[in-house]
C-alpha cells in the first residue's frame, strides 16, 4: 500500500494528466505552447548527437537497461521494480493516446523541424517523458539527497529533448510526466535500498548489526538484577 506521500503523488499525477487530456482534445495549439515549442525545436541541429543517447532513457529499453544495471550491482529487487514499472508505463502511455486525440507537432505546428526518424501516431501523452519520469520516481527515493536532484534533472530533460527533435509539444510532455509520476508513485516505496536484508551492501549490514548489538546490550543491562536484589 503506497504511503501518504505516494498516494498524494498518484492522485495529483492522475488529475494533472486528466486535465492535460481535456486541453489536448481541443483543436489547435495555444500561442504560448507554440512559442515554447518553437524555442526548443529551433535550437541548432548540431546538438542532436548529444541528446540522442540520454533521450533513450524514455524508450522502452531505458528502464530495462537501468534495471539490469541495478541488478548487476546487487539491487535486485529495485532493478526488477524499475523494469516492471517502466514497461507498464510505456504500455499505458501507448494505450492512453486516444484519450488526448492530439496529433504530432508536424501536423499541428507549421515549419516543425524533425530530427531523426519521423514519429507517427498521436502525441498526447509523451511516452518518453512518462517512462523517464516513472523511472526517476522509483529510483530517486533510494538515492542519496545529492543524487536525487540529478536523477530528476536527467529524467525531466527527456521531455524537452522530444520537443527538440520535433516529436512532441509541451503539453504532451506535461501529460507524460504526470502519468509517469503517478505510476511510479503507485509502485510504492519498496524495500530500503531496493534489497532484502540478505541483499544489502556490507556497510548497511554492518550498521544493522551494530544497532541490534546496542539494543541487546541495553535490554540485557536493564534486565540484569542489581547486587542487593540478587541477595
Amino acid at each position: 500500500m503506497p504511503a501518504s506521500r505516494d498516494r498524494a503523488l498518484l492522485i495529483g499525477g492522475l488529475a494533472a494528466f486528466a486535465g492535460g487530456a481535456v486541453v489536448a482534445r481541443q483543436r489547435g495549439v495555444t500561442q504560448i505552447e507554440q512559442r515554447c515549442f518553437e524555442l526548443v525545436n529551433g535550437l541548432s541541429h548540431r546538438g542532436y548527437p548529444l541528446v540522442w543517447l540520454p533521450m533513450q532513457l524514455g524508450n522502452l529499453a531505458g528502464p530495462l537497461v537501468v534495471g539490469a544495471v541495478l541488478r548487476a550491482t546487487g539491487h535486485r529487487r529495485l532493478g526488477a521494480r524499475v523494469a516492471a514499472v517502466g514497461t507498464v508505463t510505456w504500455v499505458a502511455a501507448k494505450a492512453l493516446k486516444p484519450v488526448g486525440r492530439r496529433g504530432r507537432p508536424a501536423h499541428t505546428v507549421p515549419a516543425t523541424r524533425v530530427l531523426g526518424q519521423a514519429q507517427a501516431g498521436l502525441g498526447y501523452p509523451s511516452g518518453h517523458a512518462a517512462v523517464a519520469a516513472a523511472t526517476a520516481a522509483v529510483v530517486a527515493p533510494h538515492l542519496t539527497r545529492r543524487a536525487r536532484p540529478v536523477a530528476w534533472a536527467v529524467a525531466l530533460a527527456v521531455g524537452p529533448m522530444r520537443g527538440y527533435v520535433g516529436a512532441h509539444l509541451p503539453l504532451d510532455v506535461f501529460g507524460g510526466v504526470a502519468l509517469g509520476v503517478a505510476l511510479g508513485a503507485a509502485a510504492g516505496p519498496g524495500d530500503v535500498g531496493g534489497c532484502s536484508r540478505a541483499e544489502r551492501p556490507s556497510g548497511q549490514r554492518a550498521r544493522h548489526g551494530l544497532r541490534v548489538a546496542i539494543w541487546r546490550g541495553s535490554t540485557s543491562s536493564t534486565a540484569r538484577p542489581t547486587g542487593d536484589a540478587a541477595r
